[in-house]
């Protein structure tokens, strides 16, 4: 615990990938910032997720300094997307990694202190900005400050802000079923919508296996055994053998996201940066996690931290809002049954529509000419044969 005295340029709080990225997005600006990254677990730690990491992510990351994060790790390069008996199977344009949040998030934090932050353990429940300076619990003081503590952050929670619609999610560790090796399956309800179930195939005999849904205003969040039988009747027997199962919330995005102006930012699941479709959120931690580094270096750098959401707002603003506005829009064309269908139908039909519907669900990606074609051609069509349909071998 830093003492009261201790004034620092940038404090991260939240030690995950958006705040490993933010302290590593400030130091790569400005190496002489003084940055503390406050967690209130020790390293390593599990963290609920589906620990799928996609190559845009590492893309970003080498950009500040950090390259062979998952060079141990099994590439997994096809997935698999189901509903109903319907599959569109096909490889992805590039592969993306199963990494366990123990792991990744471990080597982020390491790569973080390596590059000069300092990591302290302190749980943060209290933020009041005073002329001049951030002050956390009354005890850690920073110009600037980075909220990267999760769906329910504290510091999210101290600048007053509502929180958006939110799913839950339930993720366990099991033995890879048969017929579910090298890929990453999802299998979308049949009942709840969004909902789906997922197996992503670790590479070392075990998957990342789970079920979430979204919940609705004033629904009652199912309890573990009621998500646990929903896994299991789509997919089944993934569970079997399951350990260390985990529930979490997940803030889920919409096309309204505007970060606060001042000193204090957000980044990742405290900014309600959840793909609404994929449930995705480790890209969108790591892009507005450097992101808001970096911000808060060249506010600091002028003299002005106050500016640092000005920034934040102008490069989040071209990195994402194009996106969240078209993910938006697919996550309330994909609440309905035929929508899903022709989406599974038109992807199994064109590698094309098939790239752009899985960049949509991971990154940057958007409703392509191709992909909106190839949907209102599968919803066109009079015949529609149900059963796997795969690409040729």
């Amino acid at each position: 615990m830093a003492p009261p005295s201790t004034h620092w340029d940038l404090a991260v709080v939240g030690a995950g990938p958006a705040g490993a990225a933010a302290a590593l997005g400030a130091l790569r600006s400005d190496p002489g910032l003084r940055v503390a990254l406050l967690d209130r677990a020790d390293f390593p730690r599990d963290k609920a997720c589906g620990d799928a990491v996609a190559p845009h992510a590492l893309d970003l990351l080498a950009q500040v300094g950090v390259t062979g994060l998952v060079h141990d790790r099994t590439p997994v390069g096809r997935i698999r997307l189901g509903r109903g008996g319907l599959t569109a199977e096909r490889r992805t344009a590039r592969p993306a990694w199963v990494v366990p949040r123990r792991i990744l998030d471990a080597r982020l934090v390491d790569a973080a202190v390596a590059a000069g932050a300092h990591l302290l353990r302190h749980r943060v429940r209290e933020l009041r900005q005073h002329t001049g300076a951030v002050v956390l619990d009354g005890e850690v003081s920073a110009a600037a400050v980075v909220g990267a503590d999760g769906a329910h952050s504290a510091v999210r929670r101290s600048l007053g802000l509502p929180r958006g619609p939110m799913a839950l999610a339930l993720r366990g560790y099991a033995p890879v079923a048969p017929g579910r090796r090298g890929v990453q399956v999802i299998e979308f309800g049949t009942r709840h919508q969004p909902a789906y179930a997922w197996s992503f195939d670790r590479g070392d005999g075990l998957a990342n296996v789970g079920y979430g849904e979204a919940l609705g205003t004033g629904r009652t969040a199912p309890p573990r055994a009621r998500l646990l039988e929903r896994l299991e009747a789509l997919l089944p027997g993934a569970a079997e053998g399951g350990r260390h199962w985990v529930g979490h919330h997940l803030p889920l995005s919409t096309a309204r996201w505007r970060p606060p102006a001042g000193p204090v930012l957000l980044a990742g699941d405290a900014a309600g940066l959840v793909n609404p479709l994929t449930g995705e959120g480790i890209y969108y931690a790591v892009a507005t996690g450097i992101a808001a580094g970096r911000a808060a270096a060249a506010a600091l750098r002028d003299g002005r931290p106050g500016r640092a959401g000005e920034r934040y707002a102008r490069a989040t603003g071209r990195i994402l809002l194009p996106h969240l506005r078209h993910t938006a829009l697919a996550a309330r064309l994909a609440r309905g049954r035929r929508t899903v269908e022709a989406a599974l139908r038109a992807s199994a039909a064109d590698q094309r529509v098939f790239d752009d519907l899985v960049e949509l669900g991971l990154a940057q990606g958007r409703l392509t000419p191709a992909l909106a074609f190839g949907l209102g051609r599968a919803l066109a069509a009079s015949a529609r044969p149900t059963g796997r349909i795969r690409e040729p071998v």
